[in-house]
């Protein structure tokens, strides 16, 4: 019974020397300390016990720690800022850079197709000439054909003429001088044979000047032939030259606008045979040309002229089929991409989201019919535009719609102002393209239009 109340004093003590090693070892760490505070009525102190100036310590340590994290987190939030702005600074730099570079490219392009055309307008001048100068020249053709023809029509006729003549004269003479086989003439007609001899001789003489005047003139003919054929052979030359630079522009011409509609991801046969089918009139200039006034095969410059008119006419049909395709921006003025077509907050983004100051001008990018033009849930005021080959186009959170529904817009022309109604955080457009009903990124029709327009 001793033992046991012995073992359990032990158990209680243990906890007291724990203790006093701790108030111990704080003894050594922290001295008991006085701090003395005297005033006007006496002197007062403060005893810091060693747990005390632990505490105080303690409490400095945490203060100061957290004091280094709060500005480690406000310099490396600070940092990060500063990384995200300049990074957003160098991005708004690299668009501006494209920018002006695609508006230099743009106007680049604008002058060669205003270059082109210039030359295909030359080019169809000197068409004009060239058909002018051929038909001059197949008529002076005929015409020296003709009179060759005649001349030798003369010339066979003065010959059998000459031949008859010298046949009836030697018959004459025949019967003057009483040959064998001849015919004996009367005595009293003597003088009459000579009459006749002489006039047939005369008319001989005068046939062969004739003839020499006419052989001199086939001759001089047939120089005149030669010098028609040289000037023709010049001619066709002339001719080739000029087909070779029409062809090269109209190549030229055609090439940008065939990969212009290819990039934009349209198919090109069905619109030209939809452009084709509703301007199906005939006549002016395009018709097929004819050079020869004859009913015969046609020539191979007829035949490459009237290619290079259809080529002509498919250029043509491309700058109508470029008048009601959606390829330019609907802004004139500068402004900023604040959101591209894509993924954005989780949701799919079915347009171009570009900022400019309040009250921008709008325009259509093409000619077409307005479909809508009223508020709409979550756009604002917008605008739907129905152009050809199964293409619209949307204007969402304008401050101000400038059109009615069904009226006919052209390309360039004012639809509204830029705003910020409906679901918006400030002054911008919502531009969407759609084929077919389904949404497609604008971006790929404007990157496909910035080498012509």
């Amino acid at each position: 019974m001793p033992r046991g109340g012995g073992h359990g004093t032990g158990a209680r003590r243990l906890p007291g020397r724990i203790a006093q090693k701790i108030h111990t070892w704080l003894g050594k760490r922290f001295p008991e300390k006085r701090l003395f505070l005297r005033t006007d009525s006496g002197t007062r102190f403060v005893r810091l016990t060693p747990a005390r100036q632990l505490l105080a310590w303690s409490g400095a340590g945490a203060l100061v720690a957290w004091s280094i994290i709060a500005t480690s987190f406000l310099l490396i939030d600070s940092i990060g800022s500063g990384n995200l702005r300049d990074q957003a600074q160098r991005e708004r730099l690299l668009y501006e850079t494209r920018l002006n570079e695609l508006s230099a490219e743009r106007d680049a392009r604008a002058a060669e197709a205003k270059s082109a055309q210039e030359r295909f307008n030359m080019a169809l001048g000197q068409v004009s000439a060239m058909q002018l100068e051929l038909l001059k020249g197949e008529d002076r053709l005929r015409e020296l054909e003709q009179g060759i023809e005649a001349v030798q029509a003369t010339l066979r006729r003065t010959i059998r003429e000459r031949d008859e003549a010298r046949a009836e004269a030697e018959r004459l003479q025949a019967r003057l001088s009483g040959e064998p086989g001849g015919e004996a003439l009367p005595a009293t007609s003597a003088e009459d044979t000579a009459a006749t001899v002489d006039f047939l001789a005369a008319a001989l003489s005068e046939t062969a000047s004739q003839r020499d005047a006419i052989a001199e003139e086939a001759e001089s003919a047939r120089a005149r032939v030669a010098e028609l054929e040289m000037e023709q052979k010049l001619l066709y030359e002339k001719n080739d030259r000029i087909f070779s630079q029409l062809e090269d522009a109209v190549s030229l011409s055609l090439e940008p606008l065939d990969k212009m509609f290819r990039a934009a991801g349209l198919p090109t046969e069905q619109i030209l045979d939809t452009v084709r089918r509703g301007y199906s009139g005939q006549g002016g200039p395009l018709m097929p040309l004819t050079f020869s006034t004859r009913s015969e095969e046609p020539d191979p410059d007829s035949i490459r002229a009237n290619a290079i008119l259809q080529r002509l006419d498919l250029l043509n049909l491309y700058r109508i089929a470029a008048e009601k395709v959606p390829l330019v921006l609907p802004l004139k003025s500068p402004y900023r991409l604040t959101s591209p077509y894509g993924p954005r907050w989780g949701r799919m983004h079915k347009g171009l989201d570009m900022a400019a100051p309040y009250g921008t001008p709008i325009y259509a990018p093409a000619d077409g019919v307005v479909v809508f033009a009223g508020w709409s849930k979550g756009y604002g005021r917008l605008t739907r535009i129905r152009h050809e080959f199964g293409i619209e186009t949307r204007y969402a959170h304008q401050a101000k719609i400038r059109v009615k529904v069904g009226q006919r817009v052209s390309r360039g022309e004012r639809i509204g102002d830029m705003g910020s109604s409906g679901r918006s955080t400030g002054s911008h457009v919502h531009y969407e393209i759609r084929v077919n009903g389904k949404a497609t990124n604008p971006m790929k029709f404007i990157k496909a239009g910035k080498n012509v327009f």
